[in-house]
């Protein structure tokens, strides 16, 4: 269960507190001695590892680290991608509750939700990152420099003062999305012949091919490839854990190893299914420690473990009282809480593409909730597009060659509920919100879920240019605990209308509503409404000359594909030359997906790629531009 029921509860407690207070508090000591603890992070896996039941995984390292520790089977990320899931991960908040949601994001957080880190620094642990931050916050400077001694790929535990405690963590980059698939082959041919031998690679004959995927040489080829990394990650473990045994360290640390977030393929990393965020965890206590252990060496758990509980357990173990404000619960030592009953996911932009999607999972079932069910899985994305796999599959899906169960990821939309029995359904290919036998599992989880959302004060129901504008002077989780500033009911409701059918009516009447927000959403529910949103055609063009220019976009949009394309170019054009890079990109993505009625924009979108290109004051937003320029050009032609 959450920690803290409600944001404004939270909110009305610091208020009540003292400034100096609120940042200084500080966890007590309670028990020595005290265990080191190690973290070792591997870049987007799944549980792909011999110990986990996979025959085709080579992980001798792992395999090994789990007979001497417990394999936990039902662990998972908070966020299908690396930053959203890492700003969880340092702050022990959910990232949609901090405003850190969105791929390379710069929103502040509040000051006084410190790094975990540094309550252990405080308690007088030498704790180190080698190397990745990637907090995802204005705030990470800040962040870096409270949380660690040291920060590089240097970082260290051996640089610590004789017997001082330490927490070091590890990352390791080797099994990333990149090296698993978005680089040439090539490229991967040259890093993976001086990690691995011919005898270490893994033969693609024999690659288990999940039915969501066409079973192609390629497809197979990419598989093995993914799988080689996760054996050359495995060789890294079994260095780091070397080291602790060289340095005599091992009988006094406890060792962690877990993903950052789902596999670095389709349908994997930026999906809410198990695949993107279903993560391996082992954790391996000494005997010295055996009283903090769940369970005996060699044994699995199936206690439900989200990334939020992350922060939580590991302060619980060094002894230390976890800070209140903290939204998981720890799973280990002596401030353990009881098993929670769910487990919560977010997918929103990544790069240029965006969404907003939603799942809560228990042990068995998986609800999904799409608020653009408009937008494919598999919408285009430049990074993830560089992937021979992912361009085979999309080609396929153009041409009519994949089957229902591929085209539950590769198909154009997506459907507005998604319900899985993760049991009898382990790749989550049948699709159960409609079975009227697990209607009271779908109305549990659906209410679960919105509960969640209005509890934790979820901040991805407002687009990002208005989160900067509404927040102004405070950050914008201060400005979510405001009901007038942010009226989360009345947008969620507005949300959940995209796709629902005869909500067109209602949608048009939101056009006009107070908020800008419940005004946005209305507009992106016309869009997801396809032809029925004809009736709306007099409201939409009203709504180009709407206040928030978020809502002009999203209008144009909606207009766009009704084949009204002049006064909605104008709009598109002028936003994509605003110099507001929030604003820039939603307009570029809009001119993107209307394909060939963005024609006559193509004059001004080349010159605002040219921009993007140089590389004074580049910042990520500039990159995501040009990913979704370059792509809207080259469809049509330039």
């Amino acid at each position: 269960m959450l920690r803290i029921t409600t944001g404004l509860l939270l909110a009305s407690v610091l208020a009540l507190l003292p400034p100096a207070a609120a940042a200084d508090r500080r966890p007590e000591p309670e028990e020595t001695p005290r265990p080191n603890i190690v973290w070792i992070t591997a870049e987007d896996i799944g549980p792909h590892l011999g110990c986990y039941g996979d025959r085709y995984a080579v992980t001798p390292n792992l395999d090994r680290l789990a007979s001497e520790g417990v394999r936990y089977t039902h662990a998972f990320a908070t966020a299908p991608v690396c930053s959203p899931a890492r700003s969880c991960l340092i702050s022990g908040l959910y990232a949609t509750s901090l405003g850190t949601q969105h791929l390379r994001s710069e929103f502040p957080i509040p000051g006084e939700f410190r790094g975990y880190p540094s309550y252990l620094r405080a308690a007088g642990f030498y704790c180190t990152n080698n190397e990745k931050t990637d907090y995802n916050t204005a705030n990470e400077g800040a962040l870096i420099a409270a949380s660690w001694d040291a920060s590089s790929g240097k970082a260290h535990w051996r640089t610590r003062r004789s017997g001082q405690p330490l927490f070091a963590v590890f990352n390791l980059m080797i099994s990333h999305q990149s090296r698993a698939s978005v680089w040439s082959f090539d490229e991967f041919e040259q890093m993976i012949s001086k990690v691995l031998a011919p005898g270490e690679r893994h033969d693609p004959a024999l690659a288990p091919v999940p039915p969501y995927y066409p079973d192609t040489p390629t497809v197979r080829r990419t598989l093995a490839r993914y799988y080689d990394c996760v054996t050359a990650m495995d060789q890294q473990v079994g260095r780091i854990l070397a080291e602790l045994e060289a340095d005599g360290l091992a009988e006094d640390t406890i060792v962690f190893f877990y993903g950052d977030n789902g596999q670095g393929l389709p349908r994997g990393k930026r999906t809410l299914y198990d695949t993107g965020l279903h993560e391996p965890l082992i954790v391996r206590v000494p005997k010295r420690f055996q009283h903090l252990a769940p369970a005996a060496a060699g044994q699995s758990v199936d206690r439900l473990v989200s990334f939020v509980d992350f922060a939580p357990t590991v302060l619980s173990l060094a002894g230390l009282r976890p800070p209140a404000h903290l939204q998981g619960t720890a799973f280990l030592g002596p401030h353990a809480g009881p098993p929670r009953q769910y487990v919560y996911g977010a997918r929103d932009r990544v790069d240029e593409a965006y969404d907003t999607s939603r799942s809560v999972r228990d042990r068995r079932y998986l609800y999904i909730r799409n608020y653009r069910p408009h937008l494919s899985w598999n919408q285009p994305e430049g990074f993830s597009d560089n992937a021979d796999m992912r361009r085979e599959i999309t080609r396929l899906a153009a041409t009519g060659q994949l089957d229902a169960t591929q085209l539950t990821y590769a198909g154009p939309a997506k459907p507005q509920e998604e319900l899985f029995d993760t049991v009898a359904d382990r790749h989550q290919i049948r699709n159960l919100a409609s079975s009227p036998q697990h209607r009271e599992i779908l109305q549990r989880l659906r209410q679960t879920h919105r509960q969640w959302v209005l509890e934790t004060r979820d901040l991805g129901f407002l687009p990002e240019a208005e989160v900067w504008s509404r927040s102004a002077d405070r950050t914008p989780w201060q400005m979510a605990q405001e009901p007038g500033l942010y009226p989360l009911p009345r947008l969620l409701d507005a949300a959940e209308l995209a796709g629902q059918p005869n909500a067109v009516p209602r949608q048009i009447e939101l056009l006009t509503d107070a908020d800008a927000g419940v005004r946005y959403w209305a507009a992106v529910g016309l869009r997801a409404a396809g032809g029925e949103a004809i009736a709306a055609s007099d409201a939409l063009n009203k709504a180009l000359s709407d206040l928030s220019p978020s809502v002009r976009i999203e209008a144009a949009g909606a207009l766009l594909a009704l084949g009204e394309a002049d006064a909605s170019l104008r709009v598109l054009t002028t936003e994509l030359q605003s110099g507001q890079l929030d604003l820039a990109l939603h307009a570029a993505r809009t001119l993107q997906l209307a394909g060939e009625s963005a024609r006559p924009a193509a004059a001004v979108m080349n010159r605002v790629l040219t921009t993007a290109r140089q590389p004074a004051a580049r910042e990520p937003q500039h990159l995501f531009l040009e990913f979704s320029l370059q792509a809207a050009l080259r469809q049509l032609g330039f």
